[in-house]
């Protein structure tokens, strides 16, 4: 089978994840990466939208499970691939990387998160 992938970069949002309460009452600065892997071939032949994967509908997809607070990264990154399997059929797979660009931490870094890739 041959797929393709699909993609976001640098998808940046604010949202109200973390174990301290300040962190979910304030909220903190989010970047997402996401890539789905699917198969190609009906989109190549059409050039359908309806045949790929949408990747305006896969950012809505991103933003709606970011808006939801949890305590854990891991626990939002679940959601977002569990929405990508139920919304998009034909995925194969998605990597996904949540960093939290100021987390609560007393060091200097570039940001802090997860990162995870899973097959279906």
């Amino acid at each position: 089978m041959t797929e393709t992938k699909v993609y976001i970069r640098d998808l940046r949002l604010h949202a109200y994840h973390g174990v301290l309460q300040q962190e979910r009452t304030v909220g903190n600065e989010y970047i997402v990466n996401i890539t789905v892997a699917y198969p190609w071939q009906d989109a190549m032949s059409s050039d359908d939208v309806a045949d790929t994967l949408n990747y305006a509908t896969l950012a809505d997809l991103v933003v709606r499970e970011m808006s939801v607070p949890s305590r854990l990264l891991e626990h939002v990154a679940g959601r977002i691939v569990t929405a990508v399997r139920n919304d998009f059929p034909l995925a194969t797979s998605v990597s996904l990387d949540i960093r939290k660009v100021a987390p609560p931490i007393p060091h200097d870094t570039g940001g802090c998160g997860v990162e995870l890739f899973v097959t279906f």
